[in-house]
């Protein structure tokens, strides 16, 4: 992996040339990094968690062990995302089966 000596975000290979992502700043290829690693494709909508207001929802549902503070459902679609760091405890975002509201807890 190589790293913008300008602004520190990592680099991709195009065209035998290191270009950041972040900020466009280009470098030459370290050819030492270059055999080992590869850049890869970008992340597609198929890895996203979808959490956005209106979205369709996909989660596994809860085991009716929450609550709905908007309408007093008892039961919800869940999904978990690590937000913090990987020493901290993952964040569960949930949407009531019932009203559709949307909230996160954190443990």
């Amino acid at each position: 992996m190589q790293f913008c000596d300008e602004c520190g975000s990592m680099m991709v290979n195009r065209d035998g040339e290191m270009v950041c992502r972040n900020c466009g700043a280009t470098a030459d290829r370290d050819e030492d990094l270059a055999a080992k690693f590869v850049s890869t494709e970008e992340q597609t909508d198929d890895d996203v968690i979808e959490t956005e207001e209106g979205a369709d929802f996909e989660g596994k549902p809860t085991a009716n062990d929450v609550t709905c503070d908007k309408c007093g459902h008892g039961a919800a679609w869940y999904t978990i995302k690590q937000t913090a760091s990987a020493d901290e405890p993952p964040t569960r975002f949930f949407k009531c089966k019932e009203c559709g509201y949307r909230w996160r807890e954190y443990n």
